[in-house]
């Protein structure tokens, strides 16, 4: 029997049996699609995540002072280390694995423009510290180094804070009053998708100035641990990657030095790794990837086990056909191509209509509009590819079985059965 014999032979058979066939088919197509689509969401989350933590920075370590564990240059543990701008002073000059470092100072201060007034947080930082950090403006421009080196009073606002300061109004050139004192805006940021901050929230609810000038205008009151030139937090970019975790043991013997603790003691200093987190996270993502695709397989081969069924009630109602064959001449081999060609037909056709809808569904995830914490799917190629690997050992397995229990039908049984 040809190719197109069996063919015509299949889709008769398929026809004769519509509901049968589509619940059969439809546990390939959507099998295959289940494949394409969830390990597309999985790799979707993983990179929509990796995008969001460069929003926090990239190659980036923030730095806050911690409490001593061990005794050092005749100190007792138990020591509160405090940070100061001098400590940025000093990584900036001795530590040549770090790119950059910039002091952070907050404070929530009262902000009044014409239009209305808030009490969000501002920061103050060195100019260095929006590029690694990954501040772009939308309007306006950033801060510069003379903005810094003249203690200007100068601000840029986070997407919300402009919003809520200047709502549907220019911006750029205004004046903002902040804490009493004339501070004029230089640029509004770009909205962020960001999942992940420290200290104060998010950069879309900021404000930004040079930290000379906040710490002129407005530093926070000294008391017990707060002294001149205390700052929050530093943040670093070290210059390779590579040579990341040497670079932040070399800021740990700097300060070590400076507030003389042992370079040994993590506990000294708090450090949140953003690289370390990133892979953290990659990590976590790829293994949820993984799960969905074993979830995925598992559904193809619950499709595969309705092929193998359907074929075994085809081989039964159509005994007496094969003994009619059988008596007329076919052989063994005759039979056992004929059946199993007809599973690999119903197999082939399902996978390619699986193909369709599940690349038709990521592509339709793309261009409609969805909520912000769905991501846009990643049509794998190892998703394709795995899932046709699968397709083919299930037509072998759920073809094979019912074309040889057919092939091995006697011919005065066969004619006989009713």
């Amino acid at each position: 029997m040809s190719f197109r014999e069996v063919l015509k032979q299949t889709l008769a058979t398929l026809r004769a049996h519509k509901l049968r066939s589509f619940l059969t088919m439809f546990g390939i197509v959507w099998g295959i699609a289940s494949v394409i689509l969830l390990v597309g969401l999985g790799k979707g989350f993983s990179k929509d995540q990796k995008e969001r933590m460069k929003s926090l920075g990239t190659d980036v370590a923030i730095i806050w002072g911690g409490r001593t564990s061990a005794q050092a240059g005749g100190l007792a543990a138990g020591r509160e280390i405090r940070l100061s701008v001098d400590d940025a002073i000093a990584i900036k000059q001795e530590c040549y694995l770090i790119k950059t470092v910039s002091p952070e100072l907050r404070r929530a201060v009262p902000e009044t423009s014409q239009w209305n007034s808030a009490n969000r947080s501002v920061r103050g930082v060195w100019p260095e510290f929006q590029r690694f950090r990954s501040l772009k403006v939308e309007e306006g421009r950033l801060m510069v180094e003379e903005d810094q080196a003249q203690s200007r009073r100068v601000v840029l606002l986070g997407f919300e804070a402009r919003q809520q300061l200047y709502p549907g109004k220019a911006a750029i050139g205004e004046t903002l009053v902040m804490n009493g004192l004339p501070y004029t805006v230089i640029g509004v940021l770009e909205r962020k998708k960001q999942n992940s901050s420290y200290g104060s929230g998010p950069d879309n609810t900021q404000l930004f100035v040079p930290y000379a000038s906040m710490a002129r205008d407005f530093p926070p009151r000294e008391r017990p641990g707060i002294f001149k030139g205390w700052v929050n937090n530093l943040v670093i970019e070290v210059a390779d990657p590579d040579t990341h975790e040497e670079a932040v043991a070399q800021v740990y013997r700097v300060l070590g030095r400076r507030h003389h603790f042992d370079p040994q003691d993590e506990d000294a200093l708090f450090v949140w790794d953003t690289m370390r987190g990133a892979k953290m996270v990659a990590r976590i993502f790829e293994i949820m990837t993984m799960f969905f695709g074993a979830m995925a397989i598992m559904t193809l081969c619950l499709g595969g086990i309705g092929v193998m069924n359907i074929m075994l009630v085809s081989v039964t109602e159509r005994t007496r056909e094969i003994g009619v064959r059988k008596a007329i001449g076919a052989t063994r081999k005759d039979i056992l191509r004929q059946f199993f060609s007809e599973a690999v037909v119903i197999t082939v056709l399902s996978g390619v209509l699986g193909l369709i809808v599940g690349v038709g569904i990521c592509v339709l995830l793309d261009v409609a509009p969805k909520p912000e914490f769905i991501p846009t799917p990643v049509v794998s190629t190892v998703s394709i590819v795995g899932s046709l690997l699968t397709l083919g050992l299930i037509t072998v397995l759920a073809g094979m079985y019912p074309a040889r229990r057919a092939a091995e039908m006697e011919p005065v049984e066969s004619l006989r059965y009713e």
